[in-house]
């Protein structure tokens, strides 16, 4: 059998001339001249391809080397292989970064390269956090970050977070992108018109919600608002002055009241609960017609109410514990049971609203 003709292509980047394997992205034929001792190295897939060699009559060669046809996105090639070379290089300056990110974190989980993988999940949790801390560090950003090309941070939406997190099988990474995916209106979801849905990039997830998450959305949707309700009505509005209370009977329980009535008109259907809880106690922070003391008592409930809804919110959409989606996706436990919960003396400025 003759050997086939090589195959017209486009060099592409990275392009070794002693590499001794040709990587060519078939649906676009753009090529990529590596080293195969690298690529098994670092993937059991390759590795586990490369001991098979296949019979030499049905060889493909492309500049002296062995022809082997990939059908991925030479965008997201080019930057595995270059992440394997020499590292990968993630940051949150741009939406371009996130599907950096999103390109390699796919083939990474494709090929079985696990550190790269590992990588890009921490680097993502990082801002889609599953810890609380990480929660109001993401929403401290948001308030302080300048617009890039006409969005805000983090410049990606989270549906694109949650489909990438549902394409390369990481639920550490969707009870976050759900939340925050919960102060978008259903219809404009659909629509799909919001100009980060609309961000064009060979690497982007789709701008579609699944049938599931249409589910799992509804549910989150709906536990935020309860949870608002909850914590105005409940918490705010049945407060009573604390045991040590320092003004005449009666005075910062109805400064309680007023609090609740004010919070009642101030939220609005895209309201976060856990960014309006601080917001909370940074307005009563600032009415003196409360005791100190009556005020640091209300101010370690709201934040013991916090570290139950951030608890919870797994569970809202069927998940297990943050812990154990740590555990599975991560490999391991850190810190306490929010990674490092703020705490009432670390808690954000939340004199702002926080930009969308």
């Amino acid at each position: 059998m003759p050997i086939p003709p090589s195959p017209s292509f486009e060099r592409g980047e990275p392009w070794f001339d002693d590499g001794n394997i040709v990587l060519l992205a078939d649906a676009s034929n753009v090529a990529f001249k590596v080293h195969r001792g690298m690529l098994a190295r670092h993937s059991e897939i390759f590795q586990s391809m490369f001991e098979l060699p296949p019979p030499q009559a049905d060889v493909e060669r492309v500049d002296g080397c062995q022809l082997v046809r990939m059908y991925d996105l030479p965008e997201d090639l080019s930057s595995l292989i270059k992440a394997l070379y020499d590292g990968a290089s993630f940051q949150d300056r741009s939406v371009e970064d996130f599907f950096y990110v999103a390109g390699i974190l796919r083939l990474s989980t494709k090929y079985f390269i696990a550190h790269l993988r590992m990588q890009a999940i921490r680097f993502l949790s990082q801002t889609w956090s599953y810890t609380l801390r990480g929660h109001d560090h993401m929403v401290e950003e948001a308030i302080r970050a300048p617009l890039v090309n006409g969005t805000t941070y983090p410049y990606v939406h989270p549906l694109h977070v949650l489909n990438l997190a549902r394409d390369t099988h990481i639920k550490l990474l969707i009870p976050s992108a759900l939340y925050f995916l919960s102060l978008y209106p259903l219809p404009d979801i659909l629509r799909g018109d919001h100009p980060k849905l609309l961000a064009e990039h060979p690497s982007r997830p789709s701008s579609e919600l699944s049938a599931e998450d249409m589910k799992d959305y509804t549910l989150m949707f709906q536990h935020r608002i309860d949870t608002i309700l909850n914590f105005v009505r409940g918490m705010c509005g049945q407060q009573e002055q604390c045991s040590t209370c320092e003004k005449e009977r009666g005075i910062c329980t109805k400064a309680f009241r007023r609090l609740a009535l004010n919070l009642s008109y101030a939220w609005m259907p895209r309201t976060g609960p856990l960014h309006f809880m601080v917001q909370a106690v940074d307005q009563l922070d600032h009415d003196y017609v409360v005791c100190a003391p009556c005020r640091r008592s209300f101010r370690d409930k709201v934040f013991e109410a916090r570290e139950k809804t951030w608890n919870e919110l797994p569970g809202v959409i069927g998940l297990p514990s943050w812990q154990e989606l740590q555990a599975a996706d991560l490999g391991a436990t850190e810190g306490g049971p929010n990674g490092g919960t703020t705490s009432p003396a670390q808690k954000p400025d939340a004199r702002n609203g926080v930009k969308r």
